[in-house]
């Protein structure tokens, strides 16, 4: 199979009066996962679709490995989709599932059945051909749903929110499995998840989407620490928004005064005043009272032991903060006064909403 690149420009879709997806741009190169992240109905599953060839546009082009596939229905796309429920044929065995687009298309019994072992052993499902899909677990569904796809031998493998039927353990080594599988075969995949954690683990890049527009794209790590806006801050984890003064005193670095604190960072180009400041939970860090100049004061109001972290609410002159940290050996308790600090990462200036 050869990966194909995708190029959005400029595509809406429209329902009636009500955009779906609106005037968005992208570009998705060759061999890479790549990330549609967002809240419910914030137009990463049209976006998919259109991908696919399941919604066409209302405006704009979309160019999958440098041709315009705009108008072209499903059936003639270089793409396979996995879709949330697996789709498989509850009447079929696990080597039909596999072999249901091939042998629709024609293709000899021996090639055909000599591709869909292949891809049975590519998800490590080699043995199972017999078995109906009533007699897997969630995972080997979801395999089987992959081999059907990558059976096809698609330019472009579609995921539309893959893990949302598994539990959180098995979620975790399905994820890990796919990126494996699409960096082993350097595939292009598109992928879709409301799920913060399961987009970072997987993607080269991620672009979150809000309210039918893309808010921001980037990878993982640039998006969670240097998010363009209140909402990217908030959707790329748990966040604290506060409200800070700033002073630039360079081209690059300013002063960032909240409450008693100051921090020296990046002003990001921002002017000197108000501003709203994102600042993760793990930013935020305890002193003991003979270590606490310059600290914010602040009472302990919930304590959660969580396994390998304490998570903390606290309340402060600069409102009530959402704090975790890693000393579970050293617990604090509900009305505990404390004095806090802010670490040299995971704090970040905000153009005043």
């Amino acid at each position: 199979m050869k990966a194909a690149s995708i190029e959005f420009r400029k595509v809406s879709k429209l329902y009636g009066d009500v955009a779906a997806v609106r005037d968005i741009s992208f570009s998705i190169a060759a061999g890479t996962l790549v990330t549609l992240l967002g809240p419910s109905g914030c137009g990463k599953t049209t976006t998919l679709r259109m991908i696919a060839g399941l919604e066409l546009p209302t405006t704009g082009t979309i160019a999958i490995g440098g041709n315009d596939v705009t108008r072209v229905p499903a059936s003639e796309r270089d793409v396979s989709m996995v879709f949330q429920s697996y789709a498989l044929f509850p009447h079929m065995t696990v080597l039909e599932n596999v072999s249901y687009g091939l042998t629709v298309a024609r293709l000899p019994k021996a090639e055909v059945a000599e591709k869909a072992h292949a891809a049975l052993a590519t998800v490590g499902l080699t043995g199972f051909d017999a078995r109906l899909p009533s007699e897997l677990s969630g995972g080997q569904q979801q395999r089987v749903a992959v081999a059907r796809a990558l059976v096809l031998e698609p330019g472009v493998l579609l995921f539309d929110e893959p893990l949302s039927n598994l539990d959180a353990r098995l979620r975790r080594q399905m994820r890990e499995e796919i990126r494996e599988l699409q960096q082993r075969l350097s595939l292009t995949v598109v992928y879709v998840t409301h799920d913060q954690s399961e987009a970072m683990a997987v993607s080269d890049r991620i672009i979150v989407m809000n309210k039918a527009t893309i808010a921001q794209e980037g990878a993982p790590r640039d998006l969670y620490e240097q998010p363009s806006d209140v909402f990217v801050a908030g959707f790329m984890g748990d966040a604290n928004r506060v409200r800070g003064m700033l002073t630039r005193i360079d081209d690059r670095l300013g002063d960032l005064a909240i409450g008693p604190l100051t921090v020296r960072l990046s002003h990001r180009g921002l002017a000197n005043g108000a501003v709203d400041v994102s600042i993760r939970p793990e930013a935020i860090e305890f002193r003991t009272a003979n270590d606490a100049d310059g600290a914010l004061a602040g009472t302990v109001r919930k304590a959660a032991y969580i396994g390998g972290l304490m998570e903390y609410t606290v309340d402060t002159a600069i409102g009530q903060l959402f704090i975790v940290s890693m000393a579970v050996d050293r617990p604090l308790a509900v009305g505990a006064t404390v004095s806090l600090v802010l670490a040299n990462h995971g704090v970040v200036p905000i153009a005043a909403a």
